[in-house]
């Protein structure tokens, strides 16, 4: 059997400096559930719970195919809304998002759609649960350390750091939850933030 520590081998991914960097996301395989509302809210529990059956289900099936055993991977979230420019200005039951947690190659080895029907029938879970590619391509990231509540600073210097580039906001605000909010206190959780960017347009008047 072969041990294999994600966040290890996937490092450049997966830790980020207290200050703003740049940095290029390849697609990768991951497990995702869409839904809608304030994060602890019914369905944003409802996913969190259908994801960690399936990514444990894929996780015993892949070693058992393979003899590749890996940690699951830590949560992740995708958050936008449809007026994103009044983004925080919005109640909290307005904002949309993905969950999804990050899963290794070897996934394509196992019959995954076949695993997560059979998981989340065996299980009766609540959430409609998918596998597929993901990736941010060209993005910015900063880790910020203290509450979710906290975070609004972080991000703007986040902005201020791509905008003084150049360059523009492109694409869903990404959070990375790097610690257990159930086991690590509030000023001490650890939470990658990332945005994808693109190339500022050039004001061609004038």
């Amino acid at each position: 059997m072969t041990a294999v520590d994600l966040k290890r081998s996937l490092r450049a991914l997966y830790s980020a400096p207290r200050a703003p960097e740049f940095l290029t996301v390849p697609p990768r395989p991951y497990l995702l559930v869409d839904g809608a509302g304030e994060p602890g809210g019914t369905a944003y529990l409802d996913a969190v719970t259908s994801l960690y059956p399936v990514a444990y289900a894929l996780r015993a099936a892949v070693k058992e195919e393979t003899g590749t055993a890996y940690t699951v991977m830590p949560l992740e979230g995708l958050w936008w809304a449809e007026e994103i420019e009044r983004f925080r200005e919005l109640p909290r039951s307005a904002w949309l998002w993905t969950m999804m947690i990050s899963l290794p190659e070897e996934v394509s080895a196992v019959p995954a759609a076949e695993i997560i029907e059979r998981t989340t029938a065996a299980r009766d879970l609540p959430a409609d649960v998918r596998l597929e590619q993901f990736g941010d391509g060209e993005a910015a990231q900063v880790l910020h350390v203290g509450p979710y509540s906290a975070e609004a600073p972080t991000v703007d210097a986040l902005h201020a750091f791509i905008e003084g580039s150049g360059r523009a906001l492109a694409g869903r605000h990404h959070e990375i939850y790097l610690s257990d909010p159930r086991r690590v206190a509030p000023e001490r959780l650890r939470t990658i933030i990332r945005q994808p960017v693109s190339s500022a347009a050039v004001d061609s008047g004038g």
